[in-house]
């Protein structure tokens, strides 16, 4: 079927599990450049595109996909750790209502520019989480680049389990006709044009950094080839995280460019073991003294290579992952704001870290600070008079000692 603009493309999706369908619907955005729009409803998915050669193509990533999450029968483990039912007096579309009222400018799906009092709320987020938290692990504040390596990501399996998400980084080489050619051809053009083309073999070296996706893979990066001692460190950072997500940025905060507060642990399997669930009854306490409707469960991450469900299942099975999701009153959804992880000694190994002989363990709480701003205007509206009183009270003891 055609519209004005655009072929629809729809497919059943009755021979997948009702579990994998949004993962599904994650992973169908990246199987074409020619792809519009994506929506999964009712067990069907949904596809707009504008692809030359009708969509056959499209059709069979998408196929190609279900047999993959559909791949043997592995079962997925649930488990509800901890569930806070909150009043959600707020009910409108806050994303339009943030637009509105210009306190956020969306440049494109994705990426946007924050004005009061969305910045403000991300720094008491942030703050709040370092006093609350990393403070009462006796957390070491470490500053990292917005840049990484390929060769630490290539450390991390990144390039093996989250190819979709990387943003490389790159440069003219250094070659002076190079640089004066590409300058005179923009020159000539009135301007940077999106159409222009550009010979990336010719002006550009092979890039060496990608923008950093996760704030934890520099400490890792930063603790390579040492020894610690005791039980083992814990240090916190905020970083400016980059993940490409296709069409999925037009989901509820899903975004292109954010920031990212961790807590992370190095140390003996015990030590992080510990601290992981300490971290846990800390999100349980902000959740109930702040009204907060969540919950945190066993979850995956969204591994988008053929051994997915091998992946997923064994992250699930072995609790290496809980997420903290708020709901979103006006979706009738919910969204990951926090995530609560155990690696073992898959980064200890890969970055010679160790304890004694042994390859260090490690683990991290995570906080997507724009992430816990969007969810909590969306239960609670813009109105500070609708906030809960102890976030009211505590926003604004905040303010007056950041004058």
């Amino acid at each position: 079927m055609k519209t004005d603009s655009a072929t629809i493309l729809t497919l059943s999706l009755e021979r997948l599990d009702p579990n994998q369908h949004g993962q599904l619907k994650y992973a169908s955005a990246f199987v074409s450049e020619f792809i519009d729009d994506i929506r999964l409803e009712d067990g069907t998915l949904t596809i707009a595109h504008h692809d030359p050669d009708g969509g056959a193509k499209i059709a069979a990533g998408v196929e190609k996909l279900i047999e993959r999450f559909s791949k043997g029968d592995f079962g997925f483990k649930e488990h509800i750790l901890f569930e806070h039912r909150g009043s959600m007096p707020y009910r409108g579309d806050i994303i339009a209502e943030l637009v509105e009222t210009k306190t956020i400018k969306i440049l494109e799906p994705g990426l946007f520019i924050f004005r009061e009092p969305f910045s403000s709320l991300l720094r008491f987020f942030d703050d709040t989480f370092v006093q609350r938290i990393a403070d009462a692990f006796g957390a070491k504040e470490e500053s990292y680049p917005a840049v990484i390596h390929l060769s630490t990501l290539d450390k991390t399996n990144h390039f093996t389990s989250f190819p979709e998400h990387l943003h490389f980084l790159n440069h003219l080489r250094d070659d002076l006709d190079v640089i004066e050619s590409f300058s005179d051809s923009v020159r000539q053009a009135g301007g940077w044009k999106e159409e222009a083309p550009l010979d990336l073999n010719r002006t550009m070296p092979k890039p060496r950094f990608a923008m950093n996706p996760s704030t934890c893979y520099h400490c890792y990066e930063g603790l390579q080839g040492e020894t610690l001692e005791g039980d083992g460190i814990v240090a916190t950072a905020v970083a400016k995280c980059h993940r490409y997500e296709s069409k999925n940025h037009a989901d509820f905060g899903r975004l292109l460019d954010f920031s990212m507060r961790e807590i992370i642990f190095v140390g003996k399997p015990e030590f992080v073991r510990e601290n992981r669930m300490k971290a846990v009854e800390h999100l349980k306490q902000l959740a109930q003294e702040w009204e907060i409707d969540c919950l945190i469960e066993n979850a995956n991450d969204p591994f988008f290579t053929n051994d997915f469900q091998v992946k997923a299942s064994f992250q699930r099975n072995q609790e290496m992952k809980y997420e903290m999701r708020f709901t979103i009153p006006y979706l009738n959804k919910s969204i990951a704001c926090s995530s609560v992880n155990f690696h073992s000694t898959a980064f200890g190994t890969a970055f010679d870290i160790k304890l004694g002989k042994r390859p260090a363990t490690t683990g991290c709480v995570g906080f997507g600070l724009e992430r816990w701003v969007f969810a909590f205007l969306a239960q609670f509206g813009l109105r500070e008079e609708g906030w809960p009183a102890a976030f009211r009270e505590q926003y604004a003891a905040w303010q007056q000692k950041s004058r």
